[in-house]
């Protein structure tokens, strides 16, 4: 066989790695999350902002361009002008330079929030993309810690907005100038004891899982488990390792016990951690800037139960200068191995304070914090707060008459119900097999078929077919008497009735599914 003969290969379909197609139903899910949590950013006197999905590689940070291709961690191409650029690997570098280049026409403080994809040129797993979003809000330009408590504060309300309950969530405060406080007191402070304090910090992080005895051998020489794995420790001194447990039982019982806490109970604890944290004067500040977020937080009605003050938070301490918040959902899930767990954080920030310095040669402080939106909208499946809103499949106007006269009057029909907000599309297959177009309207999931033929057409009706009702008729129906007593399944109405009915079926429709929301 020649090769023209040949027959030509076919391209195979294939998703990259690490990345997913979304579905109406995701997407949906998606906007209607989003709306609720923006609304309340836009309460709170945020305004968006939206930054482009590429940035010169030298912006992203810690993503410098150290060799010939620079796409650790992101992906990087290279400008016509020779110039490498970067996908965002966050959205919080991509403000720093929004604010620096606009420094001289922007308003400060500056209160944004921006929603958008990242990108991580990182190996995919499980639950692990390379392509995600996350939902962010930023105050730029304010220096005291009442933006920190603010940010708290709306966090708290966004959860909320999105129906999660009290005693559901709790948004944990820490501030990095603490734990550097109690480092600095036990001799660990300077840029050459770094690697001791990160395995520190990792140690106190294993609190919950190890208790005080594991934490302990692993800030000393080391920890074997129970198959025989050795954990090299932090190996710290005895005196060093009991102002450690000493600081993390205190920071516990702050953090820890009754969400109901007593507000003076909190301030005394902290205050002695500020005593562990001496005689470090950026200890002592980080401690007095918990107890000033705790106070305007309860004056502001914010109590434990919603913000709480917890010095053991350890997570995501290297990335702040000062207060870190963490918006973490306390109801259980069944994992993979069937266990259940605390479902835990979805979103986190604090104050990066250094950031936006880096363009400017001068100090520049901000606060924020950042959404997890895939992770949230998991929790809210689990917790059934997504799709009391959804979305309704179109009202499917069939077609019986393919001529040009008859095709007017159906798309008259479809235009007279969008025009009322309704969904409606006029079916656009091979209209001549009608059976096709009902089941094309069941696989749809559409509400409702209008039917109009020669017969309805000459006395000026249309049909109405109510689907969900028929469906349900179909399923469970078993005698006479109940069928007279459901809903009509089909009508025949006049066309200039056509919109008043379908929407009186559509309100039953709705009506029927918030009593099943509520049995």
């Amino acid at each position: 066989m020649s090769d023209k003969q040949k027959k030509p290969q076919k391209l195979k379909a294939r998703l990259p790695r690490g990345f997913v197609d979304r579905s109406a139903a995701d997407i949906h899910a998606t906007d209607e999350m989003i709306g609720k949590i923006r609304e309340v950013y836009e309460r709170y006197g945020f305004d968006p902002v939206e930054t482009p999905l590429f940035e010169y590689t030298d912006a992203l940070g810690k993503f410098l361009p150290d060799s010939d291709r620079p796409n650790e961690g992101v992906f990087s191409l290279q400008d016509d002008d020779d110039q490498w650029m970067s996908l965002r690997y966050d959205l919080t570098a991509p403000l720093a330079r929004h604010v620096a280049e606009n420094f001289n026409e922007i308003q400060l403080p500056f209160r944004t929030y921006r929603a958008g994809y990242v990108f991580r040129n990182e190996k995919p797993g499980p639950g692990r993309f390379r392509q995600f979003m996350q939902f962010d809000a930023d105050t730029v330009g304010a220096p005291g810690v009442q933006a920190d408590a603010e940010m708290c504060m709306m966090m708290a309300d966004a959860m909320e907005a999105l129906g999660i309950r009290r005693g559901d969530y709790v948004i944990r405060v820490n501030n990095r100038k603490v734990l550097d406080g109690v480092m600095e007191a036990i001799g660990l402070g300077g840029d050459d004891k770094a690697g001791q304090r990160l395995n520190v910090l990792r140690a106190i992080d294993k609190l919950d899982k190890f208790g005080p005895d594991g934490v302990r051998l692993l800030l000393g020489a080391g920890r074997k488990d129970e198959s025989g794995d050795f954990t090299k420790g932090a190996e710290l001194g005895e005196g060093q390792i009991d102002r450690i447990l000493a600081f993390t039982e205190i920071a516990s019982a702050v953090g820890g016990g009754k969400l109901e806490a007593d507000h003076e109970r909190e301030i005394a604890q902290l205050t002695a951690c500020r005593a562990l944290a001496s005689p470090s004067a950026s200890g002592a500040d980080g401690v007095n800037e918990l107890i000033t977020i705790a106070e305007l937080a309860r004056a502001a009605g914010y109590g434990p139960d919603r913000i709480k003050i917890d010095p053991s938070v350890v997570r995501g301490l290297e990335y702040y200068t000062g207060p870190v918040f963490e918006a973490e959902l306390l109801f259980d899930v069944t994992n993979e191995k069937g266990e259940k767990v605390v479902f835990g954080s979805v979103g986190g920030g604090g104050r990066y304070d250094g950031l936006v310095s880096r363009f400017m040669g001068q100090p520049v402080p901000a606060t924020g914090f950042s959404i997890g939106v895939s992770r949230l909208m998991t929790a809210l499946k689990n917790l059934g707060k997504l799709g009391e809103d959804e979305v309704i499949a179109p009202v499917l106007v069939t077609v019986m008459d393919g001529d040009v006269e008859s095709m007017g009057r159906y798309q008259r029909f479809t235009q007279a119900l969008r025009a009322e907000g309704i969904r409606a599309e006029m079916y656009q297959g091979n209209w001549k097999k009608f059976g096709n177009q009902l089941k094309y309207a069941d696989r749809r999931g559409c509400p409702i078929a209008i039917i109009q033929g020669g017969d309805e057409r000459a006395q000026g009706v249309v049909q109405l077919k109510d689907l969900i009702e028929g469906k349900r008729l179909a399923g469970e129906i078993e005698d006479n008497a109940a069928w007279r007593e459901a809903r009509v399944a089909q009508e025949i109405v006049a066309e200039a009735d056509l919109v008043a009915k379908v929407k009186e079926i559509l309100a039953a429709q709705a009506e029927d599914r918030r009593r099943a929301r509520n049995v």
